[in-house]
C-alpha cells in the first residue's frame, strides 16, 4: 500500500474519543511501570466488554460476536489444564499468580499474593495481589474459578455497570433534545444531508435518512447533498455525480435509488432496477461534470485538498456557507445537527424544525442506528465520519 493510500485510510477513519480518569495522589506517586502493568491487568476485562458492546453487529460477525458473547459471560482468560476437581485457596492463589506472573506481566514487575476469598459457595476465589517492580507497588483484585479453569482480572460490578450505562444514555438523550430545541422552526423546514459516497458513516447516514425522507416527501425540502472534496477516489466522484443528477432531474426514481445502491453497491445494478433514464442521466453528468471541472480537478493533483484528496466543487458554496467538514453532516434550517444515526432520531430532529409538525411526525421509525457502510442490519449510534 502506497504512503498516500495509507494516509487516506487513516484520515477515512479518523476519530477522536476523549476520556478523562480520576487521578490521586498515590497514583500519581506510582512507578510508571507499576501503573502499566496494573492497567493491563484490571483494565483488561473492562476492554473486552466494551469491545463487544461498542462493535458494531454485521451478518458476516454475528456468529463470531455471539460465540465471543457467550465466551465472556464464563470467562475472561481461560488458563487452560484445568482439573475437574475444585482447589483450596492456596492451590487457587498459586495457579492464579503464575498465569499471571508468566502472561500478563513485563520483565521486573512481579505479583505477590496478599489475601485470597472463598465467594459463591465456593465456586469462585476473589484474591488481593500486590503488583510490584520493586521500588514500589499496588494492590489490584482479581478473580480465579475454584477448578482453576477461568480467570478474571478485574470484576465488574453489574449494578454499577448497569447505571453509568443508562446515565450515559440519559445524557446523550439530554444532548440531542438541547439540539433539536437549538433548530430554527420553519414552516417547510430544509434540511441537507452532506456525504460521500462511499463514506462508509455517509452511507450509515443515508440509509437512516431515507425512511425518513420517504414518510416526509413534499413537508420539508430534504436532499442529499455533498463535502467539496472525495476520499475514495474515482468512483466516489462518479457516484456522487450520478446520485446528484438522479436528484437533479429523476426526483420520482431517487429515493429508491438510494435504498438500492446503498444496499448492494452495485450502481448498474440498481440503476435498472429503479427505472432511472440512462440517457438523461448521463447528459446531466456530462454537464454538471464540465461545469464543475470535476474531471478536470481530478486529473490536476495540485488542486488536491492536502495533496491527497481530489475536490469536488458542485456545492462549494453550501459547504463553506455552514461550515462543512467531513461526511455525514446534516444541517438543519442553516444549522448543523448532530443525533444518532437511526430513522427515528433523524425524523425527530427534523420534525422539531417544523412550525406546525405535520401528522406523519406521530408515526414511529425504527430506534435502531444503521450499519455503517453497504448492506443491510443495524449499528451503533456512531459518531464517526470521513474527514480530512
Amino acid at each position: 500500500m502506497s504512503k498516500n493510500s495509507k494516509e487516506e485510510k487513516i484520515a477515512e477513519t479518523k476519530e477522536v474519543t476523549k476520556t478523562k480518569e480520576p487521578t490521586t495522589k498515590s497514583t500519581l506517586k506510582m512507578n510508571y511501570k507499576v501503573f502499566a502493568a496494573l492497567l493491563f491487568v484490571g483494565g483488561m476485562a473492562i476492554g473486552l466488554l466494551a469491545g463487544m458492546l461498542l462493535t458494531p453487529n454485521s451478518t458476516s460477525a454475528s456468529s463470531t460476536q455471539n460465540s465471543n458473547t457467550n465466551n465472556f459471560i464464563q470467562s475472561i482468560l481461560n488458563l487452560g489444564s484445568a482439573s475437574t476437581q475444585s482447589m483450596n485457596s492456596q492451590e487457587a492463589g498459586d495457579k492464579a499468580i503464575d498465569f499471571i506472573t508468566t502472561n500478563l506481566l513485563g520483565p521486573g514487575i512481579s505479583a505477590e499474593l496478599v489475601s485470597i476469598e472463598e465467594l459463591n459457595g465456593g465456586s469462585l476465589y476473589k484474591l488481593e495481589l500486590n503488583i510490584s517492580d520493586g521500588s514500589s507497588s499496588q494492590v489490584a483484585e482479581s478473580y480465579i474459578t475454584s477448578d482453576g479453569e477461568y480467570i478474571f482480572p478485574q470484576g465488574i460490578p453489574t449494578g454499577e455497570f448497569a447505571a453509568l450505562k443508562k446515565a450515559a444514555e440519559e445524557e446523550q438523550n439530554k444532548q440531542q433534545e438541547q439540539e433539536m430545541e437549538a433548530i430554527p422552526k420553519t414552516e417547510k423546514p430544509e434540511v441537507k444531508l452532506f456525504i460521500m459516497a462511499y463514506c462508509p458513516y455517509g452511507l450509515q447516514a443515508m440509509k437512516a435518512a431515507v425512511p425518513v425522507y420517504e414518510l416526509l416527501d413534499g413537508k420539508a425540502d430534504m436532499t442529499i447533498n455533498f463535502v467539496s472534496y472525495a476520499m475514495h477516489g474515482k468512483k466516489e466522484l462518479d457516484e456522487n455525480l450520478r446520485i446528484y443528477c438522479i436528484q437533479e432531474e429523476q426526483k420520482e426514481v431517487f429515493l429508491n435509488y438510494m435504498a438500492c445502491f446503498t444496499e448492494s453497491d452495485d450502481y448498474k445494478s440498481c440503476l435498472d432496477e429503479t427505472n432511472v433514464d440512462k440517457t438523461k442521466l448521463d447528459s446531466c453528468i456530462a454537464r454538471v461534470d464540465g461545469e464543475y471541472n470535476v474531471t478536470n480537478m481530478y486529473n490536476d493533483k495540485s488542486t488536491w485538498a492536502s495533496g491527497r484528496f481530489p475536490m469536488f466543487y458542485v456545492e462549494k458554496e453550501d459547504n463553506e456557507a455552514y461550515g462543512v467538514q467531513g461526511s455525514p453532516t446534516m444541517v438543519i434550517n442553516g444549522k448543523i445537527v448532530s443525533v444518532s444515526r437511526s430513522p427515528e432520531a433523524y425524523k425527530e430532529a427534523i420534525c422539531s424544525a417544523f412550525t406546525t409538525p405535520p401528522a406523519e411526525c406521530n408515526e414511529t421509525l425504527s430506534n435502531n442506528p444503521a450499519s455503517p457502510g453497504f448492506g443491510g442490519g443495524t449499528g451503533t449510534a456512531s459518531t464517526g465520519g470521513c474527514a480530512n
